[in-house]
């Protein structure tokens, strides 16, 4: 990643990936181990497990989908990755019945928060997974990023619905059952006793540009996902993006 040859796939997850690479380089500096155990909850088919993997580390991949599960075995399979990545069928609120507690180097927990009852204890949950010395890669959905999608779609009573409802959703019809702002999640991950090493914003601009103009445009791809990159880290861009990325770090690993 990101994928030549998945440019709008690339522009979705480009930032998280760069963030994520740096943090698991930081770690085996840190360890003096070339090979460090990541759990990802709710990694799905393996957009980031397998990458992962490939980077020489061992992955525990925890998801409640059979089919997701069964598409990782063959995405792993296919990359040469199979002994490095292991698929578990389990969720974030039983992850102790499938996973190990305090066994994990660094917990990625990307698009789990959003379906979970209770995102405070989701969160403790996956900490409780680290290591004394660990990272967590928490991604969640931003809830600017959809009341501006909305108003952008001319959806406006729509758009101030979500503005105003707790959970951030725009109507019965919203799929998506919970959004954060980028101070509930920190809240959330300092919460549950981490400091928090880093905030992104992701997908600020790409969910909002044509997809033909970025398909067909000479240099278009490049030029937004370096416009991605350089508005990730601005705070004033965090409370439009589709996506928010928290790195968490233990209070051991901070103090390093």
């Amino acid at each position: 990643m990101p994928d030549p040859l998945r440019p709008r796939a690339s522009l979705r997850t480009a930032v998280v990936w760069d963030v994520l690479q740096d943090a698991l380089d930081r770690r085996v500096k840190a360890t003096g181990r070339p090979a460090l155990d990541v759990l990802d909850t709710g990694g799905g088919s393996g957009n980031f497990a397998v990458p992962v993997a490939r980077l020489g580390h061992q992955v525990t991949v925890v998801d409640p989908s059979p089919n997701a599960l069964f598409a990782l075995e063959r995405r792993a399979a296919e990359a040469g990755v199979a002994d490095r990545v292991r698929g578990v069928q389990g969720d974030a609120h039983g992850l102790f019945d499938v996973a190990e507690r305090g066994a994990y180097d660094v917990v990625l927990c990307h698009g789990v928060l959003e379906y979970v009852d209770d995102p405070a204890e989701g969160v403790r949950n996956v900490v409780a997974a680290l290591r004394p010395e660990g990272v967590l890669s928490l991604l969640a959905a931003g809830l600017g990023g959809a009341v501006l999608a909305r108003a952008l779609a001319g959806h406006f009573k729509e758009a101030r619905q979500a503005l105003g409802d707790p959970d951030g959703r725009w109507g019965d019809a919203d799929p998506v059952p919970r959004r954060f702002t980028a101070e509930q999640l920190t809240a959330l991950v300092e919460g549950a006793g981490l400091s928090v090493g880093a905030v992104h914003g992701v997908r600020v601009f790409a969910d909002l540009v044509p997809g033909v103009l970025v398909d067909t445009e000479p240099g278009a791809v490049e030029a937004l996902l370096k416009l991605e990159e350089a508005a990730a880290e601005l705070p004033a861009f965090h409370s439009v993006a589709t996506q928010l990325h928290v790195l968490g770090e233990t209070r051991e690993t901070a103090g390093a």
